[in-house]
């Protein structure tokens, strides 16, 4: 029988344990003549040795009955690269590996193989995706950001300055803090990478704000006849405490972000780090290196006439005129000053909440990569699932550069540089492409996915592997979860919901959707059922008639063989092991212990029925998922809306059956988790800042003050959101959602200085609170423009830059662009009035 048949070779080709020899300690082991290492060994290993009547012995071995043979094994997948066949490796970095260096060490590997070793076989092997690519293009845009917003930055200077002493003197701090900032970055064991480099390349703008008020504080005194020695003393001792706690409020918002465990928070720390690092960095240099490089360099300044920019002077002068005209008019009745700043405030939060547009989780970046998977009804075997991807191969054949060249004509998708296939026996083909243009490979999406039509009850998901997913179908995509304990129901359930949501996402505008497992409930299935009382009369068990099964079906391993040191399967197989129909198996024959050789159908019964393709289970229960991946156009939190109002509140008011529930999961729970989180993050980098004012100003009243200028700001970020969603597609992702945290802690500055110097002026002159206002707002207005202008102009390459990784944080940096340039304005148009409400006359 071929258990026993199976137990003699498995004993031929192995050791046993006979115990321990006591005096050496040792192990006594009973070993076969020698592990199996040829086609002759197995051939001559003997099954039955008898006696017969005249003491000869009868052997019959494994040659008598049966063909010894190298063979293959049945493929389990069939892998085609741009039509030919081939084999997939894929190669996996260890976690904490760097991915440059592992590239690298692949690149070498991959030259010496084809050099040296696959020629001599007539093989090749190609690099089909090189993860590195994007990121050299995504860091090279960044540094080209961080020296393009330094060059502007300066330039700013050096047209309010028009001195290019001064400017020196400002700009020293900008590769002082973005140094600071990589050192501390490597101790604290961060890496170098896309979100790092931009929080830099944003910090570059920023870290001259301190510099900037420091000396103009210097030149204010200056001008007023006072040595330059002195002048730089008093200047910045006079400012020094608000320039701190304008430094400190942007560092410390970032509190609740550096402590954040989730997924989005880890990623969010780096900006974190970078940022809080430079901006730290240029509050030390504003108080120590920049007041002496003021007195030793501008005592040497040459009183030469300086250059005229006469448009920017006089429109300079006129909006200055302006708001000093607008400052003294409204100091001259509280009421007004009440009534102008509550209309201020309502209407920029109500821009807020009409403009503000629709969650998404992160941003999915642009990786030159189209990955798919095709489920097809169950049961089909691999030859037709082949066949079906050879279809799918021929339809976008004429888009391969191989075929018709590099160049794409106009209107017309791009031409793939790439293209593979992998039909995996047991009901899956996966596909992959990249495309020559490597920023338009999003548009290989519909054509992909296009190219699936016609196939009966067969669904595709593509799409574009997010920077921070690993695999394949994860990322952007809402999970439905049909739950229950009975099968039926579920996919009834599942079918309706499914016909729900390919009503509200259809596929023709670039929406997906993916049963998990399939729809159709089952799979062709065969079950053989052993008839206890048949195989007690032919005295088989049940585990000989399995295993006869298997051996005749499609084979069954024995054991592990080496061969030329090579470790290869020993399978014994019928030759009756490649059953085309399902009415082979109830012929397949099984050998009893008296010798006989009976069919399966005498010894059980064969049933034709359908089983599951796979089984799902969501806490412990049974589960159908639907994963929905919308277009790129529909924002996450608008896509999870429609589900909830068009497909789960349908279904559920039509009725559910009792023991079946809906839930939403995937990536939209974890929006919902981290939107949460984000929110409360928002709210306590307020209130931190907020008491730290406190502090500062031993009082209350006026950090309220100074907190009414977040307002604006948040709607001029919801602003210049808005704006770049004229030109490119752009939600509220947990990265762009930084940007409020950031704008918390930065357009208060402008806020402070006007209240410390107010305050200041009234104690040390002796002014009415309506000369102090005014005093304060006449000098601050030119160090809050020129700190605003620098740090727009210093992130503005951000923003209007094309390129790999520039989606990542150009929604970031609009809503940072967008709120310093409204809060710049609406500062000084809400602190003055309401310094005249809360200010006492006597200080």
């Amino acid at each position: 029988t071929v258990p026993k048949v199976i137990n003699i070779i498995q004993q031929s080709n192995s050791s046993i344990s006979a115990g321990d020899v006591k005096e050496g300690k040792r192990e006594y082991i009973v070993r076969a003549e020698g592990e199996i290492q040829s086609v002759k060994q197995v051939e001559e290993i003997v099954l039955i040795s008898e006696q017969d009547l005249n003491d000869r012995f009868g052997r019959v071995t494994v040659n008598d009955i049966a063909n010894v043979e190298f063979t293959f094994k049945e493929p389990r997948a069939v892998i085609r690269f741009l039509g030919d066949q081939s084999i997939a490796i894929n190669a996996i970095r260890q976690t904490g590996a760097n991915v440059i260096d592992v590239m690298s060490g692949i690149k070498k590997t991959l030259e010496d193989l084809n050099k040296n070793i696959l020629p001599e076989l007539g093989l090749k092997i190609e690099q089909v995706y090189d993860e590195t690519i994007y990121i050299d293009s995504a860091v090279n845009l960044v540094q080209q950001n961080i020296w393009m917003g330094g060059i502007l930055a300066i330039i700013v200077l050096i047209i309010f300055l028009r001195s290019w002493q001064s400017t020196i003197v400002i700009a020293v701090s900008i590769p002082i803090s973005v140094v600071a900032a990589f050192v501390a970055m490597s101790l604290l064991g961060k890496t170098i990478n896309v979100i790092s480099l931009a929080g830099i390349a944003f910090a570059v703008g920023m870290v001259v704000d301190a510099a900037i008020v420091v000396l103009e504080n210097i030149f204010r005194l200056k001008e007023k006849g006072e040595n330059i020695k002195i002048a730089a003393f008093k200047g910045t001792s006079q400012v020094w405490q608000a320039v701190m706690v304008s430094a400190l409020t942007t560092v410390l918002v970032f509190i609740p972000i550096l402590i954040m465990q989730l997924e989005a928070g880890q990623l969010l720390q780096d900006i974190a780090v970078a940022i809080s690092v430079a901006v730290l960095m240029s509050l030390i240099v504003s108080v120590t290196i920049l007041p002496a490089l003021t007195s030793w360099i501008l005592s040497k300044e040459t009183t030469g006439k300086k250059f005229q920019l006469p448009i920017l002077d006089n429109l300079g002068k006129y909006v200055a005129h302006k708001l000093l005209s607008y400052v003294n008019y409204i100091l001259k009745s509280k009421s007004y000053a009440l009534l102008l700043v509550s209309c201020i405030i309502f209407v920029t939060a109500s821009i807020s909440y009409l403009l503000l547009p629709k969650l998404e989780y992160l941003p999915e970046g642009n990786r030159n990569l189209i990955f798919g998977v095709m489920m097809p009804p169950p049961g089909y075997n691999l030859d037709t699932l082949t066949n079906i991807a050879e279809s799918v191969e021929n339809k976008i054949k004429p888009l391969w550069s191989v075929e018709s060249g590099e160049e794409s004509i106009k209107g017309e998708p791009p031409k793939i540089k790439n293209f593979f296939f992998v039909a995996i026996a047991g009901g899956r083909t996966l596909f992959g492409a990249s495309a020559v243009e490597e920023t338009r490979v999003k548009e290989l999406i519909p054509v992909m996915t296009k190219s699936l039509y016609g196939e009966p009850a067969t669904y595709g998901f593509f799409s574009q592997p997010g920077l921070f997913v690993r695999g394949y179908g994860g990322g952007r995509s809402i999970d439905l979860d049909i739950i229950g304990p009975d099968l039926n129901s579920i996919t009834a359930t599942a079918q309706k919901a499914a016909g729900l949501v390919m009503k509200e996402f259809p596929r023709a505008q670039g929406n997906q959707m993916r049963p998990k497992p399939g729809l159709i409930l089952g799979a062709p299935e065969i079950q053989i059922v052993p008839n206890r009382i048949k195989l007690a009369d032919n005295n088989v068990t049940a585990a000989e008639l399995s295993a006869g099964i298997d051996a005749f079906n499609s084979g069954i391993r024995i054991d592990e063989i080496t061969v030329d040191s090579k470790r290869m399967d020993l399978t014994l197989m019928g030759i009756e092991n490649s059953i085309s129909e399902t009415q082979g198996i109830e012929n397949i024959p099984i050998v009893t212990t008296n010798g006989k050789i009976v069919p399966v159908s005498s010894l059980s019964n064969i049933v034709y029925t359908t089983g599951p393709t796979q089984i799902r289970h969501i806490e412990g229960e049974r589960a159908v998922t639907l994963q929905i991946k919308p277009a790129d156009n529909i924002a996450l939190e608008e896509a999870i809306n429609v589900v909830k109002e068009k497909v789960i509140l349908p279904l559920e008011n039509e009725g559910l059956p009792a023991d079946i529930k809906i839930d939403i999961s995937g990536t939209a729970d974890e929006l919902t988790t981290t939107w949460k989180a984000m929110a409360i993050n928002l709210l306590v980098s307020i209130a931190i800042v907020y008491l730290l004012m406190t502090i500062l100003f031993e009082s209350f009243k006026y950090p309220f003050i100074i907190m009414l200028s977040v307002p604006p700001a948040a709607a001029g970020g919801v602003i210049g959101l808005s704006l770049l969603n004229l030109s490119t597609f752009q939600p509220l992702d947990m990265l762009t959602m930084l940007g409020f945290v950031i704008l918390s802690g930065i357009v208060v500055n402008n806020a402070i200085l006007l209240v410390h110097r107010t305050l200041q002026t009234m104690k040390d002159n002796n002014l009415t609170a309506n000369e102090a206002i005014l005093d304060a707002t006449n000098s601050r207005i030119r160090p809050i423009f020129m700190s605003t202008l620098t740090s727009i102009f210093g992130m503005l390459p951000l923003v209007i830059f094309p390129g790999a990784g520039s989606e990542l944080y150009k929604g970031l940096g609009s809503v940072i662009l967008g709120g310093l340039s409204l809060s710049a304005i609406l500062t000084l148009m809400i602190v003055p009035p309401m310094l005249k409400i809360f200010i006492q006359e006597k200080i």
